[in-house]
């Protein structure tokens, strides 16, 4: 206070002026960070009050026609036609709210919208827990949406989870309410449903699974079951999936508990029944396709978020191939017309593109006539036998280890598993064979080595890089397929169109772009990728071909195509044959999985595996189905890539050795290696011997035989093989000697011997040493130009109209053509008896014919005589023997052309005279 009374007044003023500013810079910032978070808060108030403004007023109007009709979707097969149209139209069964039982009122609202009957249409409770989730979450991890919701979001907007979707949601759902009753709501609700099978509406979906027509006669099971579908309609099909859709009726059921609906007891009793036992005794009729519908059902609902095949009018790009599609439908008809399955029997098949993964064809099931649904192909958990082989045995080795197809494995007992039963071949022990024949003849000892050398880490990846999945850890047996990890058809198709596609793998595909109606288009096409190296693929391939052309997928051969496969069965525990048989096979344009399997339907409506009546159809049905599809197709054979190496390699040799030049052919065998890892020795297993030398052969007359000799000048111990052709004909082994020198005995005359001789030790040969020599043959005929004529030819009237005539011949054998007036017979006898001769004169001529050679002939000799009248003159003429043909009897030539001799033989029909000397004897 001094200080101050000295101040003076201006000095106190200016203290007391930066006292205040002082205490004014000393005021709180909350004030001011308070005041500014205000100010911005009321900006994003009125920003929001104006987006949301927009949002409400660009929603689109109540239709009144779009509350009660679903949009259909169109189906587009891979040429873009359409296949299908997925509608509610003819399969929907309007009910009004009177329909409807309390019990099913109940079921809906505890499962979908406890206070239904109290909001306007929003839930706020529901809307502010699901604002903490989506805050805790990430926006869309869980909606609020009440029935009335569902209803305006279903008929007019799309399923986006986005926030202008969710607000237009909200604005229409309280405008449906103010213009609708709730009664009227639940009716357009129910009504509008899609409930699995091809049912639309409640009261259809009750008639299609129970039977029933009219709602009040559910039961509080089947009200449960109806009211927990709509949320995957596919998923909850008690046809296809009955503990699925229990699991979900015990939802329902402890939703309606909770909120008062029924009571512990009530809801206890429900949960005892068992599902199948409500069905409807018969299935509705498939669809066309519905196998591949189911999977393209699939894929849309994994992949388009809360997107409606049934109810949302999209038009779905497929990869269906319609006439293959029929082809397997047909197949599996049972209907006699292609393959008969026996009694409890069940099968599937899967199509896909080997270059793209695109899914071409699915069969589902065997028509067997049951009320189940289940697609084999798709939802099936199969063991899969022998075929797991190339995926977790051969596949991962050749991979990671580089291993060849060449690759020695010992075959020589059984596999010993501590504290297990022992893996075992079908049959017997081979000793060391190739990676290739232990493919090929599908052997389980050599397979579960593989995969014990690879590690089963590495296998297990190898394969999941295939889309394969595992529940349970690997073990040695899986390489066997005999585990609890199973696999489908859609799987194992997917996992073996990378061994024919170079290594490129992507999931299978039925879908490859959905269009809505807003014009929106989303690309579904999946990504490939390399999940092997193309060595890997192709010497995978390789060895399945030899499965194909000479193991035990022989029978799928078709003639033409290049194909590469794996047979698989399985084995029942305690009992005999295999409840699985496979067929997985592939070429450069189609990938085929075909299965079949086992199946006897139990009274309770469960199902137990049984032995197959006939493993080989799931071959068959490979077969038919490939032959089918490509027929007409150009389909080019696998290519080797530049990463493979093919070389000659020593049947036996390990490790592996180059065949040698004298490596017999016999045991040279084609094999594969990884480039860089093929084998640079030589075997010297078979290495060559010098060749004999001085070899000679001469024919020794005394004893008709070929005397050999040769010379050989080693200390080696050989022998000789002596070999022999004759007159050029395929060589035959004579003898195996240690001596320079044999025998040929009894040679045949005229014939040229080659002689060969090659020396032998062991393994060892040389080249063959070859002479040859001519045996002299016996004095050869001359060959006959011509041949002398007859000589002595007489003809003499003997009485009774006969006439004698007869000639001699000295030369080569001969036949005789006589001519008797002009008629001509040949004879192989020296004479013959002209019968029946009326009265006149006869010439008679004779000319020998070789029997060599038909056109030599001899001099023709002539005679002539005359037959008298009944006044009884005898005629008699006789040839002179050298071939003027004078006739030294009488000649009457005004009876000459009335002197034809007649033939008394009516059936011979050549009119020549009878040559009654036949059973006579001839002289020659």
């Amino acid at each position: 206070m001094a200080e101050n009374k000295g101040q003076s007044r201006t000095a106190r003023r200016q203290q007391q002026k930066k006292s205040k500013k002082s205490r004014k810079s000393n005021k709180p910032t909350w004030k001011k960070v308070l005041k500014i978070f205000l100010i911005i808060m009321l900006a994003m108030l009125v920003i929001g009050i104006g987006v949301g403004a927009y949002w409400i007023a660009t929603a689109p109007d109540i239709d009144e026609e779009k509350l009660t009709v679903p949009f259909s979707s169109t189906l587009l097969d891979k040429n873009g036609e359409q296949f299908a149209e997925l509608s509610a139209e003819e399969r929907r069964t309007q009910v009004t709210y009177e329909d409807l039982p309390d019990v099913l009122i109940d079921a809906v609202t505890a499962t979908e919208d406890a206070r239904f009957f109290d909001h306007a249409g929003v839930d706020p409770r529901r809307v502010g827990g699901a604002i903490l989730a989506n805050v805790t979450d990430g926006f869309g991890s869980q909606g609020a949406s009440t029935i009335t919701q569902q209803v305006v979001e279903r008929a007019f907007l799309t399923p986006d989870k986005k926030v202008s979707i969710k607000v237009q949601e909200m604005w229409l759902a309280l405008k449906l309410e103010r213009e609708y009753t709730k009664e009227e709501i639940m009716e357009m609700y129910l009504n509008s449903i899609f409930y699995g099978s091809q049912a639309y509406g409640v009261a259809n979906a009750a008639e299609t699974y129970f039977g029933k027509t009219d709602l009040n006669d559910l039961t509080l099971p089947e009200a449960a079951i109806l009211a927990g579908l709509p949320q995957r309609p596919s998923a909850y099909n008690p046809y296809e999936n009955p503990e699925l859709t229990k699991e979900r009726m015990n939802t329902v059921l402890t939703l309606m508990v909770r909120h008062g609906k029924i009571t512990e007891e009530e809801a206890e009793e429900a949960r005892q029944v068992e599902v199948t036992s409500l069905l409807n005794e018969s299935k509705p009729d498939p669809t066309p396709y519905e196998a591949f519908i189911q999977q393209v059902r699939k894929e849309v609902e994994a992949k388009v978020e809360d997107a409606n095949i049934d109810t949302d009018g999209l038009k779905i790009h497929t990869t269906i191939d319609p006439d293959a599609q029929e082809h397997v439908e047909s197949l599996l008809a049972n209907d006699g017309n292609s393959i008969n399955y026996p009694e409890n029997t069940q099968g599937a098949i899967v199509v896909l593109d080997t270059q793209s993964g695109a899914i071409e064809a699915i069969g589902g099931r065997v028509d067997t006539g049951d009320v189940s649904g289940f697609n084999y192909a798709t939802q099936g958990k199969m063991q899969i036998g022998s075929v797991a082989k190339p995926l977790l045995a051969y596949g991962p080795a050749i991979e990671y280890n580089q291993m060849s197809t060449y690759h020695q494995i010992n075959d020589d007992g059984p596999f010993e598993i501590d504290g297990s039963s022992p893996i075992q071949n079908y049959g017997q022990y081979h000793g060391w064979v190739s990676a290739r024949y232990a493919v090929q003849m599908s052997l389980n000892v050599p397979a579960a080595k593989t995969i014990e050398s690879v590690g089963y880490e590495n296998a297990q990846t190898f394969a999941e890089n295939l889309g394969q999945t595992f529940d349970y850890n690997l073990d040695v047996r899986d390489v066997i397929g005999g585990t609890r990890n199973h696999s489908n058809p859609m799987k194992m198709a997917g996992a073996y169109r990378a061994f024919g596609n170079e290594g490129i793998y992507n999931e299978p595909y039925a879908v490859t772009k959905v269009e809505f109606p807003d014009g929106r288009t989303i690309d579904l096409t999946p990504e490939a990728e390399p999940v092997m190296e193309d060595s890997t693929a192709y010497m995978v391939t390789d060895m399945m071909r030899s499965v194909v052309e000479d193991g035990t997928g022989s029978s799928v051969q078709i003639p033409g195509l290049d194909i590469a496969g794996k047979t698989g069965t399985t084995t029942l525990d305690g009992a005999e044959g295999s409840p699985d048989a496979w067929f997985v096979g592939y070429t450069t344009d189609y990938t085929i999985a075909a299965w079949t399997g086992g199946q006897r339907i139990n009274e309770n409506g469960g199902v137990s595996r049984v032995a197959l009546t006939d493993t080989s159809l799931s071959r068959e049905m490979f077969r038919q189905t490939m032959a089918h599809i490509s027929e007409g197709n150009d389909t080019a054979s696998f290519e080797k890539p530049d990463s493979v190496a093919e070389v000659k390699v020593e049947k036996g040799s390990n490790p592996p050795a180059l065949a040698s030049d004298y490596t017999p052919s016999e045991q040279t065998l084609t094999e594969l290696f990884v480039k860089g890892t093929e084998p640079t020795s030589v075997s010297e297993k078979f290495d060559q011997l010098d060749a004999v030398s001085g070899l000679n052969a001469t024919y020794n007359e005394d004893s008709n035989s070929i005397d050999v000799s040769w010379d050989y000048e080693s200390d080696d111990d050989v022998s000789f093989d002596v070999r022999a052709s004759v007159n050029g004909g395929d060589m035959q082994d004579l003898s195996s000697t240690e001596d320079t020198s044999m025998e040929i005995s009894e040679v045949e005359a005229g014939a040229e011997y080659v002689i060969e001789v090659t020396a032998s030790n062991g393994n060892l040969t040389s080249e063959p040493a070859t002479t040859s020599v001519t045996v002299p043959g016996e004095d050869e005929e001359e060959e006959i130009d011509e041949i002398p004529s007859v000589s002595g030819l007489s003809a003499q009237y003997v009485g009774d109209g006969v006439i004698d005539v007869s000639w001699s011949y000295d030369g080569p054998s001969a036949s005789f053509e006589v001519n008797v007036n002009g008629q001509t017979q040949t004879v192989q006898s020296q004479g013959l008896e002209v019968t029946g001769a009326s009265p006149g004169e006869y010439t008679i001529e004779v000319t020998p014919v070789s029997s060599d050679d038909s056109e030599i002939t001899g001099p023709p000799q002539s005679t002539s005589t005359t037959v008298p009248d009944e006044s009884g003159g005898d005629g008699e003429g006789n040839g002179n023997g050298e071939g003027n043909g004078n006739d030294e009897g009488n000649s009457d030539e005004d009876n000459s052309g009335d002197g034809t001799p007649e033939d008394e033989n009516e059936d011979s029909g050549d009119g020549n005279p009878e040559d009654e000397t036949g059973d006579s004897g001839e002289e020659n």
